[in-house]
C-alpha cells in the first residue's frame, strides 16, 4: 500500500508539471500574440500593401493567394475591391484601441467611485452602491443599442459608451480594498501626519492595490472587445470609411458562402485575441493576487 501510494503521488507530481509547463507554454504563446497585435497595432499604417478604403471594382471578391488569388491581393477583397489584408491591419488597431481605451475609462471611473464610497460611506457610499447595482442587473447591450439608435454615433461617443460598461467591477474592488487598508498602520500613520484624502488615495493606497486592479483590467478587457465586435456587427459601432474587427464580421456575413476569406480571419483574430488576454490575466491574477497565495 505504501508503495502504491508513493507510485501515486510521484504520478500525481508528474501530471501537475506536465500542465503547469503546457500552461506556461500557453501563456508564453498568448503573451507573443498579443505583441505582435501590438506591433500589428503600432506599424498598421506602414505594413498595410495599399489604402484600406481604396476601391476597385475591377477585381471585387478576389480570392486570397493559394485559394487561386493573386499575389498583389494576399487576403483577397471585399465586394467593393477593397484589399483585405490592408483593411484588417486597420481593424486591429482599432479594435485595441476602441478596447483600450473605454477599458481605461471604466478603470479610472470605478477606482474613483469606489475611493469615494470607501472614504465617504454613509449616504455616499449608499448611493454608489445602488448604482453599482442597478449597473450590474442592466442589460448593457440593450441600454447600448438604445443610447446608439436614439442619440448619433461617433467613435468617441462610442468609447465613452464602452467605457461605461464593467465599471462596477472596478469600484466594487477598490472600495473593498481601499476599506481594508484604512485599517492597516501605514494609511493610519500617513493620516495622521496631515496627509489629505488625494495624496492619502493616490500616493499610498493606489499603488498598493493597483496589482489587483491591472489584474481585473486584463480579465475586463476581452469583454470590451466581444462588445465592441457585436455593436459592430449590428452596425452600430464603427462608422464607414472606418472599419474594426467586427465591423468586417459584420460585412463579411452576406458573402460566408461566396466570399468566406472576408469574414474567416477577422472572426479568428477577435478569438485568438480574447483567449490570449484570458490567458495572460488568469496568469497574472495567479502571480500577483495575494489572496489566492
Amino acid at each position: 500500500m505504501a508503495e502504491m501510494s508513493a507510485g501515486q503521488m510521484s504520478f500525481a507530481h508528474v501530471k501537475k508539471k506536465r500542465v503547469l509547463r503546457w500552461r506556461n507554454v500557453a501563456v508564453q504563446g498568448a503573451i507573443a500574440w498579443l505583441a505582435l497585435m501590438l506591433v500589428i497595432a503600432i506599424l498598421a499604417d506602414r505594413l498595410a500593401p495599399y489604402d484600406y478604403a481604396a476601391l476597385d471594382l475591377r477585381h471585387r471578391l478576389a480570392a486570397p493567394i493559394g485559394f487561386g488569388g493573386h499575389v498583389s491581393h494576399l487576403f483577397g477583397t471585399d465586394e467593393l475591391g477593397r484589399d483585405l489584408l490592408a483593411r484588417l491591419l486597420i481593424s486591429i488597431r482599432m479594435s485595441l484601441f476602441i478596447a483600450f481605451g473605454a477599458t481605461l475609462i471604466g478603470a479610472c471611473l470605478g477606482t474613483t467611485l469606489g475611493f469615494l464610497a470607501a472614504h465617504f460611506r454613509g449616504w455616499v457610499e449608499q448611493v454608489i452602491l445602488a448604482c453599482v447595482d442597478f449597473q450590474a442587473s442592466m442589460p448593457f447591450l440593450v441600454l447600448a443599442l438604445a443610447v446608439l439608435a436614439f442619440v448619433g454615433n461617433s467613435l468617441l461617443l462610442f468609447v465613452a459608451l464602452l467605457g461605461l460598461h464593467g465599471w462596477e467591477r472596478y469600484a466594487r474592488v477598490t472600495r473593498a480594498l481601499a476599506m481594508s487598508a484604512n485599517t492597516q498602520g501605514y494609511v493610519v500613520a500617513v493620516r495622521q501626519l496631515g496627509a489629505g484624502p488625494c495624496r492619502l488615495y493616490l500616493r499610498h493606497i493606489l499603488p498598493n492595490i493597483a496589482s489587483t486592479l491591472i489584474v481585473t483590467m486584463t480579465l475586463a478587457f476581452p469583454d470590451i472587445i466581444l462588445l465592441e465586435s457585436g455593436l459592430s456587427f449590428l452596425g452600430l459601432g464603427v462608422q464607414p470609411p472606418l472599419t474594426s474587427l467586427g465591423n468586417m464580421v459584420g460585412y463579411g456575413r452576406d458573402y460566408l458562402t461566396r466570399a468566406p476569406w472576408i469574414l474567416v480571419p477577422s472572426s479568428l483574430i477577435i478569438s485568438l485575441t480574447t483567449l490570449a488576454i484570458s490567458l495572460v490575466g488568469d496568469w497574472l491574477r495567479d502571480r500577483m493576487d495575494k489572496t489566492l497565495s
